[in-house]
């Protein structure tokens, strides 16, 4: 006996819905370690597809022409861990002269809190202490990412080869556990999946270069020390959308203020990085990340901060491209459809309760209208 959710009253399918979403988010955190490195090889297995699909033509046999593909990825990536480590090196020989300017702030900033506020320094050790304590288990939660985010490297390449080996497979997989008739729909899910995701990390990795080279450039000229290191984290980290963006400003303002004397370079780095953020928001973000999917930018925090909180920093990367697949389906299933249009950046220009209105108020103007013709 099948029973119908949609002739349910209002509270059993909320019900049900709640439910659902409850075992599903339970699901996903308690298999983080075997989903998280799948989502990243199935993303990066899309990246790869191309290059494989033209080495194929090219008459190299699918097994060589993956393991090409995935060599000359490994060699990007170790390029760009090289560079940054020759920087972290030399970040490591300040290291001390860093932590000594840093006490001498510190004290400072005791002291004038403490001729400011009344706070004695004894209370304020105490308050930093307690702080301290209080965010112990999400320092930990937050090494804890990093760790899982690391161990992903190990499996990423196996996972990699194998779904690129077996696309086939699980492509008519895909086909045949829907029914036929809908077979077109799920050719246009595949397709536009495919595209945005494609789009959207190679538009995002070409960011991500020039963010880099204008932080990096804006740092050196303005003379804060580990200008090309700090812009290139900051590049790295403007791919978490919004949040990032914060931490990347953070970061060199606050070496600034340990290496240098006065306020003129802190507000420097403010300024131009507030320019970098409007060229890339404005300019870069809309002409290069060409993802044919948008999601708006509350439905964008929403999903990153949820993200983070289900997987951590992974989950911080995973958020969006996972949602912009979720739209692609959502689009193309009748009942799905308001969810669809929810995530998107579409901004109607009324809402329904308008449009019903008017057409109430229309149909009582035209009543009255009859009633007075009856009259006549």
């Amino acid at each position: 006996m099948q029973v119908k959710i949609k002739n349910q009253p209002f509270y059993l399918q909320s019900t049900v819905v709640l439910f659902g979403l409850i075992l599903l988010v339970y699901v996903l955190s308690q298999l983080a370690d075997i989903l998280v490195p799948l989502a990243f090889a199935a993303f990066l297995s899309i990246l790869l597809n191309p290059l494989c699909n033209r080495l194929e033509r090219l008459k190299i046999s699918k097994i060589f022409s993956i393991i090409i593909a995935m060599v000359i990825a490994i060699t990007v990536v170790a390029v760009v861990f090289y560079f940054l480590s020759t920087q972290i090196v030399q970040f490591g020989d300040s290291l001390p002269m860093l932590k000594k300017k840093f006490g001498e702030i510190t004290i400072n900033l005791k002291d004038w809190i403490h001729g400011t506020f009344g706070i004695a320094i004894a209370k304020q050790d105490q308050m930093v202490k307690e702080a301290l304590n209080n965010s112990q288990s999400m320092v930990g939660k937050t090494l804890g990412g990093l760790l899982g985010t690391l161990s992903i490297v190990f499996l990423l390449p196996v996972y990699i080869f194998l779904m690129l080996l077996y696309k086939t497979l699980i492509l008519n997989f895909l086909y045949e556990v829907f029914s036929e008739e809908n077979s077109k729909k799920v050719s246009d899910v595949l397709s536009e999946t495919k595209s945005a995701i494609q789009s959207y990390i190679v538009g995002l990795l070409i960011e991500m270069l020039i963010v880099a080279a204008m932080n990096s450039a804006a740092l050196v000229l303005l003379g804060v020390k580990y200008g090309i290191l700090i812009g290139c984290i900051g590049a790295i980290l403007n791919l978490i959308p919004y949040l990032g963006g914060i931490i990347a400003i953070a970061l060199p303002v606050l070496m600034a203020t340990v290496t240098k004397d006065g306020y003129s370079t802190q507000l420097g780095v403010i300024i131009a990085y507030i320019v970098i953020q409007f060229i890339d928001n404005n300019i870069l973000v809309p002409r290069i990340v060409s993802s044919k999917v948008q999601i708006n930018a509350l439905m964008s925090i929403i999903v990153v901060l949820l993200g983070n909180q289900l997987w951590g920093v992974s989950g911080m990367f995973l958020s969006i491209p996972f949602v912009a697949v979720l739209k692609i389906i959502f689009d193309r299933i009748d009942d799905l459809k308001p969810w669809g249009k929810l995530l998107g950046d579409n901004i109607p220009t009324h809402h329904k309760g308008e449009m019903w209105r008017s057409r109430s108020r229309r149909k009582a103007v035209l009543s009255d209208h009859d009633q007075e013709k009856i009259k006549d």
